[in-house]
């Protein structure tokens, strides 16, 4: 299932390749969402932008963009914890903080941090832990302000290259940074990062640009060329066009999850770690696709 979020009047009078920027303009995201549960052969879209255990959220307030997806731990499962309650809540309550204006565009890290303290003070206890990644589009300053814990991630492409992108970080293999909820008495056992040690950056970004957004279920299943293969069919800044290339990127990466003679970047990260894998790696995937491009009201 896809579904497809947009804002306002947006008018999409860039050229895909990036075009120089003109002083006055507004810019705004156009932006597309699918994603498979690792357990499901088609896209399942749950209540709250969930697929599977990742989540994800795009709002708005005033002149600001924001995106972010979030990547439920599943070892929680072993200990009967649903892994997507915790993902799912935390990316709803980024949600409210954007939408009640509670933020400041350039510092998307303390949305992180603002949100991940709601869930501390819960009265019920929400047990679990999750990646994230937050990105903030300032219409005006048409800067780009991201922060990213763990593997999820972004890549921004211009004119058919990677311009920008998220560092992953990882304590050791397959263990990403993550945000926690630990049952009392085991704060000390359950890896948690705070979230300031979320990797941030800013930039400027062109009309044109593409923002790549996602759980490590893509990235660990798509190189950066296959990715780039699949965004060149992007031709247009219409939105079936987006639609469409989203939902490309996520059954690409869906079924090479599944494929077990596949050399995965998964695959290939294990192997310069010592262990002897091959294939794909199956796991929820959550993939944003969005376009800069002019906005007008």
């Amino acid at each position: 299932m896809l579904s497809v979020l947009s804002y306002g009047r947006i008018v999409a009078r860039a050229v895909l390749g990036g075009l120089s920027q003109t002083d006055g303009r507004d810019y705004s995201l156009i932006t597309a969402s699918c994603g498979f549960g690792k357990d499901f052969r088609k896209g399942i879209l749950k209540k709250g932008m969930c697929y599977g255990d990742d989540a994800c959220f795009i709002a708005r307030h005033k002149s600001v963009d924001v995106l972010g997806v979030a990547d439920g731990v599943g070892g929680w499962r072993d200990y009967g914890v649903d892994p997507s309650q915790f993902s799912a809540t935390l990316m709803r309550t980024c949600e409210r903080l954007v939408k009640e204006g509670r933020f400041t565009p350039s510092n998307p890290v303390a949305i992180l941090t603002s949100a991940y303290y709601e869930l501390l003070q819960n009265k019920v206890p929400l047990l679990g832990s999750s990646t994230a990644c937050i990105v903030v589009l300032d219409r005006r300053s048409h800067r780009l302000h991201t922060c990213n814990l763990g593997d999820s991630g972004f890549l921004v492409v211009r004119g058919g290259e990677v311009v920008h992108r998220s560092d992953e970080q990882q304590h050791y293999f397959n263990t990403p940074f993550q945000l926690s909820i630990a049952p009392p008495g085991a704060e000390g056992v359950v890896l948690s990062d705070s979230p300031d040690a979320a990797d941030s950056s800013s930039f400027d970004v062109q009309l044109g640009d593409i923002i790549l957004t996602a759980t490590d279920g893509l990235f660990d299943n798509m190189p950066d060329y296959m990715i780039l293969q699949e965004l060149k069919k992007l031709k247009n800044t219409n939105y079936d066009s987006i639609q469409q290339t989203a939902r490309s990127i996520a059954e690409q990466a869906h079924e090479l999850a599944y494929d077990p003679n596949y050399m995965s970047p998964f695959a290939q990260f294990a192997c310069d770690n010592g262990l002897n894998v091959r294939g794909g790696k199956p796991d929820d995937i959550t993939v944003l696709l969005s376009i800069v491009a002019e906005y007008t009201d």
